[in-house]
């Protein structure tokens, strides 16, 4: 294989490790930087929000635009436009023009561009990798590393960054680093062109929505997979944000105790990723979906349910992660295999959509746990709900076609991803050359 074929999909993990870097700085240095300005609790709350809302609502309704404009503009255009206003925050501190109304706009447009620029390097990765001849497991699963990597280091790092520098100083970086994603983007990812999709050429807006909607509704298998998320999203956000505070605090553990135990979670995890992206192809899929589920989920909440000590709690947290790090690889998998190019924006803008709608509520769902059942019976009633919405939907009949196309699959570019015949032409250079509509 060239150093050509192999450059989109480096190009691609290159930006995704970069704006993952970045967005991990911001959660940290953008609070802050709002708290040692303004020293209020509310105005911080306010800022976030402002930030995160427009962030959710424009990846949702960026799918369409995706598959009509193009992924790799999108992504560039978000980058840029992000870049621009994470700069401008600090200019306008140093000027003090910075009222809190025009800071929350200012983010507001920064989670505006940030949601459909990251989606639009995720539609990018099946082009990327059947052009580097890599098996979707593979690509899938360095995309995952790299995000738990992101993750897992990503906190640590930035709160040393936000220390050193300062909150303001710490915004600069993370508009360099925004720049820098979408310079690796525009430079060496090459324009990867779908198969335009003839019957929607001339599709309005709603009409290219409603036909992902239709899509993700009929696709049985993917429906399941993303509402079966959805659930244990809501679970593992009640376990976070509720359960395992509250058991850091009766156990005698102690907040630090709530840190160690999720980085060894990730950690775990990202080693998993790491080990899917080497040998998943070689796995069952259903069977590796389920028992990840089941092995990274029901434990941990029936370890700290019945006072297992500290060490026990981290082994089974490592086990934890170890499983859990093999699912979202093969979910990616399962997408890009089964969603038609023209189609992947919309389709992946709208599972996002549904598997983050329940998270919201997680944090409500625990709290009333544990005020009716205390810690413990908190503990195993989220505990048993996780074992049934992991399990009962890995029983349907539909769940049986994961392993009919895995087996299908002998070579890491069968199946159709939609990339025009030019792929290898395109693939030496980044210069645009729009073959209908890419993606």
């Amino acid at each position: 294989m060239s150093d050509r074929n192999r450059r989109p999909i480096a190009a691609l993990l290159s930006a995704m490790a970069v704006g993952w870097t970045g967005a991990r700085l911001l959660t940290i240095a953008l609070p802050w930087f709002v708290l040692t300005t303004t020293d209020s609790v509310a105005a911080t709350g306010f800022v976030v929000f402002a930030q995160m809302g427009p962030y959710v609502v424009a990846q949702l309704a960026a799918g369409p635009l995706i598959d009509k404009i193009g992924a790799r503009k999108i992504s560039i255009a978000g980058d840029v436009v992000a870049a621009t206003f994470l700069a401008l925050i600090p200019v306008l501190h140093m000027a003090s023009a910075l009222p809190i109304p025009v800071l929350m706009l200012a983010v507001a447009i920064v989670g505006a561009a940030d949601g459909p620029a990251n989606t639009a390097k995720s539609v990018l990765v099946p082009a990327a990798s059947k052009v580097a001849g890599m098996r979707l497991e593979r690509a899938t699963g360095l995309s995952g590393a790299i995000e738990r990597s992101a993750s897992t280091v990503g906190p640590a790092v930035a709160g040393g960054v936000v220390a050193a520098v300062g909150g303001v100083n710490a915004l600069w970086i993370t508009a360099g680093l925004t720049t820098v994603g979408g310079i690796i983007i525009a430079s060496l990812m090459p324009n990867l062109v779908a198969e335009p999709d003839h019957e929607e050429r001339d599709a309005t807006y709603w009409q290219r929505q409603k036909s992902g909607l239709r899509f993700l509704n009929e696709d049985k298998l993917l429906r399941s997979i993303v509402m079966m998320i959805a659930g244990t999203n809501l679970l593992d956000q009640a376990f976070v944000a509720v359960l395992l505070p509250v058991w850091a605090k009766t156990s005698g553990h102690g907040p630090g105790s709530v840190g160690l135990l999720l980085a060894v979670f990730s950690a775990a995890a990202v080693a998993a990723s790491l080990a899917a992206a080497a040998w998943g192809h070689k796995l069952p899929r259903r069977l590796t979906y389920i028992a990840g589920f089941v092995i990274g989920g029901v434990p941990r909440f029936a370890v700290l349910a019945f006072g297992a000590p500290m060490w026990l709690v981290l082994a089974v947290l490592a086990v934890g992660g170890l499983g859990s790090g093999f699912l979202n690889p093969i979910i990616g998998a399962i997408k890009y295999e089964r969603v038609p190019a023209a189609k992947l924006g919309r389709v992946s803008t709208l599972t996002q959509a549904v598997a983050w709608s329940g998270i919201p509520f997680g944090g409500l769902v625990g709290g009333l746990a544990v005020t009716l059942a205390g810690l413990s019976g908190g503990m195993i009633a989220i505990g048993g709900l996780y074992f049934l919405v992991t399990l009962v939907p890995g029983l349907r009949p539909e769940w049986k076609e994961m392993d009919r196309q895995h087996s299908s699959e002998s070579t890491a570019d069968s199946g159709d991803l939609g990339v025009t015949k030019h792929e290898t032409e395109l693939a030496a250079g980044p210069e645009e050359r729009v073959v209908g509509a890419e993606r």
